[in-house]
């Protein structure tokens, strides 16, 4: 399974621009989706399940263009997790999946047996039978997971999965993402770089509707190395300082004061060490070289 968008514009009706001519190419298992809010991955997810349709430019999924002819033989190869769901508050747990699974055209017994397999996987088994208005929200994102798979898509996407999960809870999501990528393509949207690192070895950056970056994280991490210092100051107060000068990935508090990550082209012009670059340091370096260069 293999998604190709070339030359992808999306403009609405008052003039604003969410994808500027993007190109990207999404293969086979676990690609990771990153970028701030209002980048353009809501209204990318929007074109890739044809809920809204392009401008210009084209997209295909294993060469059958994205075309109203061709939408129901796309729709019924996705699965779909939106960041904001709400499903059928008055149903169950169980009879809401099994009402959306008849949507999907999922035959009674094998949608039975899928709900079973996926609630035991997203510990859900006990809350069957609860309504959907008497869940939290993280319950809530795990049913509408489920349903995203009830009929086992070839393409799933998920937009930040992981939201009001605890950290067991995200792990098992987590772990379940990367079990059903086999043999299909997962795009994970999301926000939290700690989610691509425990899915993905691939992922695309995305910055006001263009691509800063489509490859492997191994490859994204090398841009970032040799742009990363360790400080350590001693109050709260100098670390605000330093915050006015330079960009900080991270602060942690040590038995001797604070510990600041710096992330920037040149080297800060106070004492600091050279340290090994993360996925977080890597994609805030991107973001801010891509701000320098406009």
């Amino acid at each position: 399974m293999s998604i190709k968008i070339n030359d992808l514009t999306v403009t609405f009706k008052n003039k604003v621009t969410a994808i500027n001519h993007a190109d990207l190419e999404i293969p086979n298992g676990v690609f990771g989706l990153l970028g701030e809010n209002g980048a353009g991955k809501t209204t990318l997810m929007r074109v890739l399940t044809t809920v809204l349709a392009p401008t210009s430019g084209t997209v295909s999924m294993n060469g059958i263009l994205y075309c109203e002819g061709n939408y129901p033989k796309i729709q019924s190869q996705i699965g779909y997790l939106p960041q904001e769901i709400d499903l059928y508050p008055g149903l169950t747990v169980q009879e809401c999946l099994e009402y959306m699974g008849d949507l999907s055209g999922v035959p009674k017994e094998e949608c039975r047996k899928r709900i079973r397999y996926y609630l035991e996987k997203t510990s859900l088994t006990d809350h069957r039978k609860k309504k959907m208005r008497q869940l939290s929200g993280g319950m809530k994102r795990r049913v509408g997971l489920v349903q995203a798979l009830l009929n086992e898509p070839k393409f799933l996407i998920v937009d930040e999965p992981t939201t009001g999960l605890d950290p067991e809870e995200r792990i098992r999501i987590r772990n379940l993402l990367v079990e059903f990528s086999e043999n299909r393509t997962v795009l994970f949207s999301t926000h939290v770089v700690e989610d691509l690192v425990a899915t993905c070895n691939q992922l695309a950056i995305m910055k006001k509707g263009k691509f800063l970056y489509s490859g492997t994280m191994s490859k994204l991490i090398e841009q970032a190395q040799g742009h990363v210092w360790l400080c350590k100051v001693t109050d709260e107060k100098k670390a605000r300082e330093i915050e006015q000068h330079y960009h900080i990935s991270s602060k942690q508090f040590v038995n001797d004061g604070l510990q600041i990550k710096i992330i920037g082209k040149m080297r800060p012009e106070i004492e600091c060490q050279p340290c090994e670059a993360s996925l977080e340091d890597a994609y805030i370096y991107l973001s801010n070289e891509s701000i320098s260069e406009q």
